[in-house]
């Protein structure tokens, strides 16, 4: 995933910087597009112009799902598909 040495701190940051940065723009741009088409916006969308500017805290972003029934190994979303966290309206 990354090419930091995660044996030393500065590369475990490094790692987790950049799973926090993926985690963020997990939605693929084919969905995305396909929520755009339906005149809807996106749940990060949304909630960018649900909340104050900034005041959105996200939880679990990095969370991610472990089955293997029914292939779904093949598709594990950062957040496991759900946005979740707080924010002041």
């Amino acid at each position: 995933m990354s090419d930091a040495d995660i044996h030393t701190t500065a590369g475990r940051l490094a790692d987790l910087d950049q799973r926090l940065e993926a985690a963020v723009h997990a939605g693929s741009e084919r969905a995305i597009e396909k929520q755009h088409a339906k005149g809807k916006l996106t749940a990060r969308e949304r909630l960018t112009l649900l909340l104050d500017e900034g005041s959105f805290v996200e939880l679990d972003e990095l969370a991610r799902h472990r089955s293997t029934n029914f292939g779904m190994e093949g598709n594990r979303p950062y957040g496991d598909g759900v946005v979740t966290g707080y924010g002041t309206i």
